[in-house]
């Protein structure tokens, strides 16, 4: 990641969004200032990852392999922190990237549905999960209400949850993981309805 680019983006980002999306973040406050952090947040939108940029936090994504080979975007968003998964393939090593960023006290930003869920009826992953697992992180839940209604210049929407975290006292089983990814998506949920709409 190159701070000075990403500071940089994310300032720009912030005006874009608040001057012609009308966007309004809430919660902000909610975000821990350091120490390793997974943010998690619904998907709607191609919008969903920038519009994170309200987060005083630089945040580190993963993003499908294919975004990196076209010119201009590739170098750019792996400028700003973003690295490729194979959604076909291994995620092996996009999920060591994720726990390298969170072992150096980083932010790593993920979408549990995987990809754009429009429809509302793709069941999340736990990878989420998993990734807490691994490295202790807490996730912090995060909303984006409105980028699906971007070509109408809709007015939008971000929120940011309180963090949650799996018990620290032993180690996680299936069942666990798959309570803890239930969880995180049930407080998306809740922030959905708290700014007015629906994830």
């Amino acid at each position: 990641m190159n701070p000075r680019l990403y500071d940089f983006a994310s300032g720009l980002l912030r005006i874009i969004f608040t001057t012609v999306f009308r966007a309004r973040a809430y919660g902000v406050e909610n975000i821990p200032r350091s120490g390793p952090l997974i943010i998690a947040c619904n998907h709607l939108s191609y919008l969903d990852p920038p519009a994170l940029c309200f987060s005083p936090r630089r945040i580190s994504f993963m993003a499908k392999k294919e975004l990196f080979e076209i010119p201009i975007l590739g170098p750019l968003i792996a400028g700003v922190g973003a690295y490729p998964v194979d959604r076909q393939g291994s995620a092996k090593s996009a999920i060591r990237r994720s726990l390298a960023v969170l072992q150096g006290g980083g932010t790593v930003g993920i979408f549990p549905e995987g990809t754009r869920n429009l429809s509302g009826d793709i069941q999340p992953q736990t990878g989420v999960a998993l990734l807490a697992a691994h490295s202790g992180a807490p996730v912090l839940p995060a909303c984006v209400l409105g980028g699906d209604r971007a070509k109408r210049l809709g007015k939008m929407k971000v929120a940011f949850g309180t963090p949650l975290a799996l018990p620290a006292d032993r180690k996680a089983t299936r069942d666990d993981l798959a309570k803890f990814t239930e969880q995180v998506m049930s407080a998306i949920q809740t922030l959905a309805g708290s700014i007015g709409g629906n994830s």
